[in-house]
């Protein structure tokens, strides 16, 4: 399968206001319909990849998160761990059955793991 890259999302200390800049700028629509008020993005397009605006820590700057398809997030936890990077949110389970967890590479950067909803 590989692991793809699956999703982006921005990390701002005021989510609704950029995610209305961004879909203002690019005529995106942008939702927080969702079971966590997350702001998904639709960027009215077949290509690119889907992505959303979350809340980030009030002392936190802006940045941008992707996030790589895994099949098994405790895994790919324990290599990060095992190449010296970090686990920032351990793994945990959303509302719809996917997994995910969020981790530090060794340069400082964090990164999302996610695995789909089982069927």
């Amino acid at each position: 399968m590989g692991n793809p890259v699956v999703q982006w999302q921005i990390l701002s200390r005021n989510a609704g206001a950029h995610a209305e800049f961004y879909a203002k700028l690019f005529q995106w629509s942008v939702s927080d319909a969702n079971p966590l008020g997350y702001r998904m993005v639709d960027t009215c397009s077949e290509r690119g990849i889907p992505g959303g605006f979350w809340p980030a820590p009030p002392d936190a700057n802006p940045f941008v998160q992707l996030f790589v398809e895994v099949d098994d997030v405790e895994a790919c936890v324990e290599r990060t761990k095992a190449l010296g990077g970090a686990v920032l949110i351990p793994p945990q389970d959303l509302p719809a059955g996917e997994k995910m967890a969020i981790l530090r590479d060794p340069e400082g950067m964090s990164f999302g793991i996610y695995r789909p909803a089982v069927k």
